[in-house]
């Protein structure tokens, strides 16, 4: 007789090679971070971008994210996630591209645009292939993979503009959609989107490549066909769903943490890194303190995917919104002291160090709650009758803050003071820590059904198994 007992070490390979994709999104967050001065001086093919232009080339990407929330979902139900992904491959190199060989602004902004799509899908296709191929006790770690390959392509980003000219640094980050790509197109497409299309064959394929070649599928099987049967003959509409408990609660929260996770100033200090550092006068070369901070987020998303199925949702949301707080302010402080004049120079030297503490406690404790799970929490919180249109929505809406926060960044700074714009930033955090207090529910170890029951306040069945299942419910993600 087969062992049920299933192997781990296959999920994480497919998992680690469906989110090389989103290290890909990483350096389109992280281009701009160490080469917004080279840009300013022409260094990409002699086209001088000014400051105001800056704006838009860091912040246009975030437009193309929000804009391919929706029909990426589509093309992942058409084609499958694994063909959609593969497929996100497209318009990562012809952005890039039109990028290297750009002659003029337009083609440059045009080119960010594009590779702004490529990364906003994968968003939405990488997140939803790791949820449909990984077991209950690995959901949370899977899930943060996503989150910790964004900041490696936000480090290599740093640290080729650090290290070599635009152009080369251009031609590096082009590649890696290529490495994506490549090792991608081995995994197996997720065993629930071939039982979606009646391949039951195909479906204890995949599961065999995910769970080991000694698995037996025939249970698991069983039981996302039961899952199947109950969604395809509910006859609960969108709009019914709209209007119970649990996707009312679903909503405040997701879109709430959406808000919160751009609200707090994320992206304005990724994409203007090395201008903080520069207007802080630190010692610190500030290309050298951009990759100091993206090395702090790389171990940050890395502890977050350790311990987020063990400390729990709440807590380290709770953490990461109080800290990033305390972070802002401290930045706020010592460019109070610089712009308003509180103390002479020499003092501003030997306080140098702030921006550096500020910015580095301010990411450790982003990427280990506020960065990852929001989105975590958004695909655990919707019931299965909404949650691909509700998942696609929190999303477009995420991007939307994004490239209103980059876009005006520069903006608030220059017109109310980088102090005070990093005092409002902390104070939405504060109020972020508040919120994650007396509203979000925490969703660690439960299964899609027992959140369900507790959003609505059901009587709660303890007939949960291994995996999560509930009755013939699947806990997909």
């Amino acid at each position: 007789m087969k062992p049920k007992r299933s192997k781990k070490f296959p999920q994480y390979l497919a998992g680690i090679t469906v989110c090389l994709g989103a290290m890909g999104a990483g350096t389109v967050l992280g281009w701009t971070g160490n080469i917004s001065q080279e840009l300013q001086n022409g260094d990409l093919n002699d086209i001088v971008i000014d400051e105001v232009d800056m704006g838009w080339v860091g912040s246009i990407s975030n437009l193309g994210g929000m804009l391919v929330c929706f029909p990426i979902g589509l093309i992942c139900d058409s084609i499958g996630r694994k063909n959609a992904t593969l497929l996100l491959t497209a318009p990562f190199l012809l952005g890039w591209l039109l990028i290297l060989f750009a002659q003029n602004l337009a083609m440059v902004l045009i080119g960010r645009f594009i590779i702004g799509m490529a990364g906003g899908a994968f968003c939405v296709a990488a997140p939803l292939y790791t949820s449909e191929i990984a077991e209950k006790e690995i959901r949370g770690a899977l899930g943060s993979f996503f989150q910790l390959f964004i900041t490696l392509g936000i480090m290599l980003s740093y640290t080729l503009g650090y290290a070599v000219s635009v152009k080369i640094y251009t031609i590096v980050v082009t590649i890696v959609p290529l490495i994506f790509c490549t090792t991608f197109a081995f995994q197996p497409e997720t065993p629930i989107y071939k039982l979606k299309r009646k391949d039951e064959k195909g479906a204890k394929y995949s599961l065999r490549r995910l769970r080991g070649k000694n698995y037996d599928v025939s249970h698991e099987i069983q039981q996302i066909n039961a899952f199947l049967y109950e969604l395809e003959n509910s006859n609960i509409t969108i709009w019914d769903s709209m209007k119970k408990r649990s996707t009312k609660i679903a909503a405040i929260v997701s879109f709430s943490l959406m808000f919160f996770q751009q609200a707090c100033g994320v992206n304005a200090v990724i994409f203007y890194t090395s201008d903080i550092f520069q207007d802080s006068g630190s010692s610190l070369h500030p290309k050298e303190a951009t990759m100091i901070i993206g090395a702090i987020q790389i171990v940050s998303s890395l502890t977050s995917s350790v311990v987020v199925d063990k400390l729990g949702r709440r807590i380290l949301l709770l953490i990461s919104a109080f800290f990033m707080a305390v972070g802002l302010i401290i930045l706020g402080v010592f460019f109070s002291l610089k712009y308003r004049s509180l103390v002479d120079e020499k003092m501003l030297e030997t306080l140098g160090f702030l921006p550096i503490v500020g910015l580095c406690l301010f990411m450790v404790v982003y990427c280990l709650g506020f960065g990852p799970i929001p989105w975590m929490v958004a695909a655990e919180l919707f019931p299965p009758e909404i949650k691909s249109v509700a998942s696609a929505a929190a999303g477009t809406f995420n991007w939307l803050m994004a490239f209103f926060i980059t876009k005006f960044y520069g903006d608030m700074s220059a017109s109310l003071g980088g102090d005070v714009t990093f005092y409002i930033f902390a104070g939405i955090c504060l109020i972020g820590t508040v919120f994650v207090f007396f509203v979000v529910p925490e969703t660690k170890g439960k299964s899609l059904d027992q959140i369900q029951r507790e959003l609505n306040k059901q009587p709660l069945d303890d007939g949960v198994n291994n995996y999560g299942f509930k009755n013939s419910t699947l806990n997909i993600l």
